[in-house]
């Protein structure tokens, strides 16, 4: 028989580095989960993604057991990533702080397409540069 599921999360925390303190604790600790044992499961699952945000889904059950997966970095992040950028623009619409090339939009795209609800890769080419016009990064047109 399979196990109850008595609730999920879905956390952001930088690879490597989940710890008890706040946020992880206070998003697991009124699950009843053995918060510890979650931070070094992700901080191994995650270590080779040292400096990115991961998002998690962590999925626990009614006999406190618990299962996760861990997903691509937000866009916004492969996007910085991308273009060695600290943060977006604070006036996205009139500051410009970088331009993404066709190429680097196509290659966040495919990296990010196993998260996204897009067909191809067109669709999620879209997806990556709106959020990149939202952080006040120009793309390129092909």
């Amino acid at each position: 028989m399979a196990k109850k599921i008595k609730a999920q999360v879905k956390i952001q925390i930088q690879a490597g580095k989940a710890n008890p303190a706040p946020p992880v604790g206070t998003a697991l600790g009124p699950h009843g989960i053995n918060i510890m044992d979650f931070c070094k499961a992700f901080n191994a699952k995650t270590q080779s993604m040292e400096g990115s945000v991961v998002p998690a889904v962590i999925t626990i059950f009614q006999d406190k057991s618990f299962t996760f997966i861990t997903k691509v970095p937000p866009v916004s992040d492969l996007i910085k990533k991308s273009l060695n950028l600290q943060k977006g623009s604070p006036v996205p619409h009139k500051d410009k702080v970088a331009k993404l090339t066709q190429e680097q939009l196509e290659a966040i795209a495919k990296q990010k397409m196993p998260d996204l609800n897009a067909y191809d890769i067109e669709m999620a080419k879209n997806i990556v540069a709106g959020t990149a016009r939202s952080m006040g990064v120009d793309v390129a047109s092909s």
